[in-house]
């Protein structure tokens, strides 16, 4: 009986998720082409109804979890957020799931959380227009064999990679950056022979990137760390309402202190010994946020 009510809820809140998104679609790509004209000041006037439509999403999402769900929210840290600062934002990597825990206790506290994306990425169809319209930043990198065969261009994918966050020099952002790179499994852990008891080996490179391109619009490093006490949870387990409880903890930190420190340098990508204290930085950060789970796990 206790299933099939589950799968009822799970049923019922998918349906909600599906209509809301339908529903915000048309105004996001409607003003995603009216954002094509290329006037900077129009660009910018149209980027505030799209990241509005987008919030309005999350914020019904969230309304749904809250009517088709019982679960207990312990949440620490996100009292003095704003949305008039610039953030970066990392956290561990557990389920699809992370990504809806992140959206509900950021939203209307901090600005809408973007990714960067690769540039191949716009011509998705719909999807790739309405990423470029909500501001998603696209990177370009080019690869070592690349840059072998044509030296000429060393520097230039970092370089336009700024000029197209220059947008965000007025207007407050949200980068998300999930450092270790993909989603924590036991097999995983295994097998990538993980330095930590509940995390994977955290990659300074993505982290590095968004540093260096957006390092001096970045102001406060959002360190978040979820955590399931009942263990890591499929989306069907979160939608079907069988989820009892969450915790996350958020730790708030200076990009200025980070940047004029020992630990990074924006020649991160060009010296060796740069990115191995950068690493180390990063590691000892995880080592502390693996403690953090750890200590979750024991008062659970």
């Amino acid at each position: 009986m206790g299933n099939l009510f589950h799968h009822l809820v799970g049923v019922i809140s998918v349906t909600i998720y599906f209509l809301n998104t339908v529903f915000w679609v048309i105004p996001i790509v409607v003003l995603s082409l009216l954002k094509l004209l290329p006037i900077k000041l129009w660009q910018t006037i149209v980027s505030y109804p799209l990241d509005g439509c987008a919030t309005a999403w999350i914020t019904i999402n969230n309304l749904n979890q809250r009517l088709t769900s019982n679960t207990t929210w312990k949440v620490e840290g996100v009292e003095t957020l704003t949305l008039n600062d610039w953030y970066l934002v990392i956290s561990n990597h557990q389920s699809w799931v992370d990504i809806l825990v992140l959206q509900r206790i950021f939203n209307r506290k901090i600005p809408f959380l973007k990714f960067f994306l690769k540039k191949e990425l716009i011509w998705v169809p719909f999807l790739g227009v309405a990423w470029w319209a909500l501001d998603f930043p696209f990177m370009r990198r080019y690869s070592k064999s690349f840059l072998a065969k044509n030296p000429h261009l060393k520097g230039k994918d970092m370089e336009s990679t700024r000029k197209a966050c220059e947008k965000f020099r007025h207007k407050p952002v949200s980068i998300m950056n999930f450092v270790e790179g993909t989603r924590l499994t036991e097999e995983k852990l295994a097998r990538h022979k993980s330095d930590f008891n509940k995390l994977l080996k955290p990659k300074a490179g993505g982290m590095a990137f968004v540093l260096s391109a957006m390092g001096d619009q970045l102001h406060k490093l959002l360190d978040v760390t979820i955590y399931y006490p009942q263990g890591i949870p499929t989306f069907w387990d979160f939608v079907s309402g069988k989820v009892k409880n969450v915790h996350v903890k958020v730790n708030i930190m200076s990009v200025d202190e980070l940047l004029n420190s020992d630990a990074f340098a924006m020649d991160y990508f060009d010296n060796p010994e740069q990115r191995a204290k950068f690493q180390r930085w990063l590691n000892q950060l995880w080592s502390e946020k693996d403690q953090t789970l750890i200590n979750m796990s024991a008062s659970n």
